[in-house]
């Protein structure tokens, strides 16, 4: 496990008590299922409840001699309950109890996830809200487009993340699935309705059908969801980056009172929580592939995919929780600077705007390629000469034969541009007032 991004609640839910905790609910919630149809005494079902019990150690312990992880498991509950321990794991076999009790603990770490992402998702919404109307230039490829908001990039941050939670649920049912099959599947020591019971007790539904393990398909869709998660947010980061550059100075990750950036250069402000965030969204898409790669198992399963899920599954949560919690600080307190953000905005002296006056000549009678011809000669002119692009046109007599000085100066304005922000936000955040 990555410990050091680990915090305290999802590395409980990794842990190896809880791990045991989650078999031992399932093995209780069998022991009363099969009390419940007869098939076990009930005072057995009661010893297991109330007297079962585990020491980690000792389980450790037990694993050294056994090499199995179950049996040790049961053997250490075992010395707790006593002689009704002949009862615990009957007819079971050790993927019933793994794959549930797994599921039990994916489950929950997806609920950590998801407050972690409607906690960003409101850091983000009030961040969109209050730069609603700060203007900005828009980059394609890395080049001055058209003006936009930063608001506008925010709404879009807001958005995504909503896909993500929508994601994480739908991935979170998937996996919310137990079994009590048996060995191939086939319920031969079990009947059906003692996993629908154990199923119903724990919350899960039942796989409908499965081999000796639950399909893995299901959890390549978890982890494909946690790595998508994980991309979103490194693209939010990159961007906080890109406009932290020092040539651009638009945005910047929030640098406290007494943090350093660099041993050699004490002027530095480097975005640390963001270049941590782009490296580990590239380890939980490598994990991503590891979980494909556990779909495919020999016939009815072999435990190749075993040792893996006990490294990308915890991984993959920590590292995710630990990016949103860190990146939902680093919106909260980014410092934005509206003036910088105009002074790149007004830098190209107007050729930003060259767009508008295309359409204006075009709405004139002006061929589509005439206009651009005209539009771009002044615009590269503008560039080359650092030249006022609205006053090149103003003395461009094609130009002006065609449209006179207060259209010009109507294709210019800001405001036309961004008409249509308020509506954009009021799709997004369904009418969320200034």
């Amino acid at each position: 496990m990555i410990a050091r991004y680990t915090h305290p609640e999802m590395g409980r839910i990794w842990s190896d008590r809880r791990r045991y905790e989650t078999w031992l609910l399932v093995e209780t919630a069998a022991a009363h299922a099969m009390a419940a149809a007869g098939i076990v005494p009930s005072e057995a079902a009661r010893d297991i409840d109330e007297r079962g019990a585990f020491d980690v150690a000792r389980i450790e312990e037990i694993e050294q001699t056994t090499q199995h992880d179950v049996i040790a498991f049961t053997t250490a509950v075992a010395e707790h309950v006593g002689p009704s321990a002949r009862w615990l794991h009957f007819g079971m076999t050790s993927s019933d109890v793994l794959d549930t009790g797994l599921a039990l603990q994916m489950r929950e770490a997806c609920n950590l996830i998801l407050a972690d992402l409607e906690a960003l998702s409101v850091a983000i919404r009030d961040r969109a809200i209050e730069h609603r109307r700060t203007p900005m230039i828009g980059r394609t490829h890395g080049v001055h487009a058209e003006p936009m908001t930063f608001g506008l990039k925010l709404a879009l941050w807001y958005a995504e993340v909503g896909r993500a939670i929508d994601r994480v649920r739908r991935a979170q049912t998937t996996v919310s699935v137990g079994k009590l099959s048996g060995a191939v599947g086939t319920f031969a020591h079990l009947p059906p309705q003692i996993e629908a019971d154990v199923c119903r007790r724990l919350g899960l539904e039942a796989a409908p059908v499965a081999s000796q393990i639950i399909q893995r398909d299901r959890h390549a869709e978890l982890v494909a969801a946690l790595a998508i998660t994980a991309a979103s947010l490194e693209k939010f980061a990159l961007e906080i980056r890109g406009l932290q550059k020092t040539e651009v100075g638009e945005v910047e990750e929030p640098f406290a009172k007494g943090q350093k950036g660099s041993s050699a250069m004490p002027h530095k402000r480097n975005p640390i929580g963001c270049e941590q965030i782009v490296g580990l969204a590239r380890l939980i898409r490598g994990n991503c592939q590891a979980a494909f790669e556990n779909i495919a198992l020999w016939h009815e399963r072999d435990i190749s995919h075993s040792s893996v899920e006990r490294v990308i599954l915890p991984d993959s949560f920590i590292a995710l929780d630990h990016m949103l919690r860190r990146f939902t600080r680093i919106v909260r307190g980014m410092v934005v600077y509206p003036e910088r953000m105009r002074e790149n905005l007004n830098r190209l002296r107007g050729v930003v705007f060259s767009g508008t006056v295309l359409l204006e000549l075009a709405r004139r009678g002006i061929s589509r390629e005439q206009a651009y011809e005209w539009v771009q000669r002044n615009a590269m002119r503008s560039v080359a000469e650092q030249g006022d692009f609205k006053a090149l046109l103003l003395a461009d007599p094609e130009v002006t034969r065609v449209l006179p000085p207060a259209e010009i100066e109507r294709a210019f304005d800001l405001e036309g541009q961004l008409k249509h922000v308020d509506h954009i936000f009021d799709r997004v955040f369904h009418a969320v007032p200034v």
